[in-house]
């Protein structure tokens, strides 16, 4: 394994992208392992510059790579004529149906302590398939819900594997929980189904808990008894909301990493923005990236170089290099370098 070179596609995208995917590359560069790094264009200023926000050539070109680090996009608040979201392409195109979203307690102001959970988000689609129309002259706007006995067949099978595995590399051996997360006192039908399949598939899996959550009901509990919880499955809008809810319990949006899992490929990013209002600063926190960086090198088989990195982000927070949003003055470069220094 040591010997093998991993070909990495690096998508910096917009805003603070092009500056915290440099930073999780130059900690991948760190490491005792053999890289090609990629550089491919996507985004919102790609759109304005080309007319396609995913050039073919970056489509293509990722499909050659053993994984890839995607920034962020800057993506416009209204309907544009031709654009469309290069991350929601390359999901469906590369069939990334898990977006795996660790919440974990970090050294730092505001986090809580004793969190350690993965949010396992349907990632293909929900309301995210973007069916949307206009009816009754404008007047009325219809959103079309997809749900499907296959995704969530899949989506439930990837979290009972997760918290099977979480069960038996934790300390303590705890056993595993999976928490399915649905609607279906009122969407009986969509997220009945969703329910449905996830229930049938905990059947396979008898040496894991298996409870339930209506979505609201589980917000509260979130932020109420976070700790409780170990793997959570979600249709894709619950998912995505529950994530974004969850980073603010363990210090933001700047320590949430995610990664776009499928069966042969995995794209990670931070979950933040592209942060116009600090681009281009060198203030931006890089931990998000590292982060997902250390996600996509677990997914590569390289658990032991992972934890390095995970250890190195802590121990940097733990010694008080913060970034603003953290309440520190740390720039991009000294909070990047400060976690190389501490690879152990």
């Amino acid at each position: 394994m040591a010997n093998r070179t991993y070909r990495i596609a690096l998508i910096a995208g917009d805003g603070v992208g092009q500056e915290v995917v440099p930073a999780a590359q130059q900690v991948l560069a760190a490491l005792p392992l053999t890289w090609e790094f990629v550089p491919l264009e996507a985004g919102w200023a790609v759109f304005e510059r080309t007319g396609t926000a995913l050039p073919q050539r970056t489509a293509a070109a990722v499909r050659g790579c053993a994984g890839a680090i995607f920034g962020a996009t800057q993506s416009p608040s209204q309907t544009v004529e031709g654009y469309a979201s290069p991350i929601l392409t390359l999901r469906r195109q590369l069939d990334l149906y898990a977006n795996l979203r660790p919440v974990v307690s970090m050294p730092v102001p505001g986090s809580r302590p004793e969190i350690d959970l993965l949010i396992v988000r349907e990632n293909t689609e929900c309301l995210y398939v973007r069916q949307e129309r206009l009816e009754d002259n404008g007047n009325t706007a219809v959103a079309q819900r997809v749900i499907t006995r296959a995704a969530s067949e899949r989506i439930a099978r990837k979290a009972f594997e997760l918290a099977q595995a979480r069960g038996q590399t934790r300390s303590g051996r705890p056993t595993p929980r999976v928490t399915v997360v649905h609607k279906a006192n009122v969407l009986g039908v969509t997220d009945g189904l969703f329910r449905a399949a996830c229930l049938a598939v905990a059947q396979q899996f008898p040496g894991v808990v298996v409870e339930e959550q209506i979505v609201d009901s589980m917000i509260y509990r979130l932020i109420r008894e976070p700790e409780r919880y170990d793997v959570v499955v979600a249709p894709n809008l619950y998912g995505d909301i529950l994530s974004d809810a969850a980073a603010a319990l363990v210090g933001g949006l700047g320590l949430a990493p995610s990664a776009n899992a499928g069966d042969n490929f995995t794209l990670v990013e931070p979950v933040h923005g592209s942060a116009p209002d600090i681009a281009g600063k060198g203030v931006a926190n890089p931990c998000a990236a590292v982060l997902a960086a250390a996600q996509l090198l677990e997914r590569l088989g390289e658990n032991q170089q992972a934890q390095r990195v995970r250890r190195a982000v802590v121990q940097t927070l733990a010694d008080g290099c913060w970034s603003a949003d953290l309440g520190g003055n740390a720039t991009t470069a000294e909070m990047t370098q400060a976690i190389v220094s501490r690879l152990a």
